[in-house]
């Protein structure tokens, strides 16, 4: 047994055991009933956890949940535009003077 991944919320968390079920992976959720003891206890901590059944399953999971929290294309750098202004990467169009990101 080994730990995957810590979800922000259950319905995360529900998702991508959904997900890893219907590729072959045998998985749970730990965790799933202590949202009541934030504020008493530091929020991580009572994350609902993926875990699997079998250590061999790791990485073909990791790679699945990977695929869905960052899918490919989604992660882009910072940029500066012609007229100056620095932004963020996953703004396409320059806030203060509208013209579009270079390519």
């Amino acid at each position: 047994m080994k730990k995957l991944y810590c979800a922000p919320d259950t319905v995360v968390a529900g998702h991508l055991q959904s997900v890893l079920e219907n590729e072959g992976i045998d998985c749970w959720i730990k965790n799933l009933n202590l949202s009541g003891g934030i504020g008493e206890l530091p929020p991580n901590e009572c994350w609902p956890e993926i875990w699997l059944h079998h250590d061999r399953d790791y990485n073909r999971a990791l790679a699945i949940i990977n695929a869905i929290i960052n899918p490919p294309g989604t992660s882009r750098t910072a940029w500066r535009c012609s007229c100056g202004e620095r932004l963020e990467g996953q703004f396409e169009i320059c806030w203060n003077c509208g013209k579009s990101r270079p390519e």
